[in-house]
């Protein structure tokens, strides 16, 4: 069983614990859902939220991208029905959900591969999890260092309170300290943008906004896309998550919602916009 099978069995016990032993959650007005968090997400619940709307006039669902920390102080505070996240809630989130009343409930609705993107230029095309590391900690400096061009290396991230650069803290810099010297940016979106006009620059966003503008290199010797991320064998994936105050009530706007990732125009959407289906791991 790959790594990406046990951290969806985690989350799924995790949820099986809430459900079981605490008390049923408040649910959202009716015809009416917030949701905010991850930018990485938001592309899936913001297309989840057309389509739903679509077929339901008379619900109204607003979808925001503050971040997956603030997602999950958003469902927390009671300020959003739904906080979507691109890492799995923190122990200390949860005790502060508990406190409040809330019940966090995590619904995996993908999964993503964490490209490592360069502009369309650089001639390098892959590089090893070690030499991504060490750039970033700032030991390798140029590209010329790894067969590219003579430029010195333009290090692109996340900002911290994003699930996205948890993930990759975690997968890539094994908890090591980012260099001081590298630029920080509020979205996924925004690393694209950093990374397509600055030719030695190098960024990570999640698989769903690699496109023509920017390069996604192979890591470790393998290219990320939807096959090498559903099979495991892209080394730097992670799950996604909506989180929702308990189970949502069966029958009602908020379980359609976050449950849409299940039925075939879900998963659908989720591959249209570049992510893996959950269902790939069925």
């Amino acid at each position: 069983m790959n790594r990406f099978r046990n951290m969806l069995m985690s989350a799924a016990l995790a949820a099986i614990l809430c459900v079981t032993l605490l008390p049923a959650a408040a649910f959202a007005q009716k015809g009416r859902i917030i949701v905010d968090g991850s930018t990485t997400v938001g592309p899936i619940a913001k297309a989840f939220a057309e389509y739903y709307m679509a077929k339901n006039p008379g619900v109204s669902i607003t979808v925001s991208e503050s971040g997956s920390g603030n997602g999950a102080k958003g469902l927390v505070n009671g300020m959003c029905d739904v906080a979507d996240m691109s890492r799995f809630m923190k122990g200390e989130e949860f005790k502060a959900a508990v406190a409040k009343g809330i019940y966090p409930i995590a619904h995996t609705v993908a999964i993503d591969g964490l490209a490592i993107v360069v502009h369309p230029s650089n001639p390098v095309k892959g590089l090893t999890i070690a030499q991504v590391r060490d750039m970033y900690k700032g030991t390798i400096t140029n590209w010329k260092q790894v067969g590219g061009p003579n430029l010195a290396i333009v290090l692109i991230s996340r900002d911290t309170n994003s699930g996205t650069y948890e993930s990759f803290e975690s997968l890539v810099m094994g908890k090591q300290k980012i260099v001081d010297r590298a630029e920080y940016v509020g979205s996924s979106g925004a690393i694209r943008q950093r990374v397509q006009s600055t030719p030695a620059a190098i960024g990570y966003v999640g698989l769903g906004f690699v496109d023509k503008t920017v390069k996604a290199l192979a890591i470790d010797g393998v290219y990320p896309d939807n096959a090498t991320v559903s099979s495991g064998v892209y080394p730097v994936a992670r799950p996604l998550f909506m989180f929702t105050n308990g189970y949502p009530k069966m029958g009602s706007h908020l379980y359609a919602f976050v449950t849409l990732y299940l039925t075939p125009k879900g998963q659908e959407i989720i591959e249209e916009i570049g992510f893996v289906p959950v269902t790939k791991y069925e």
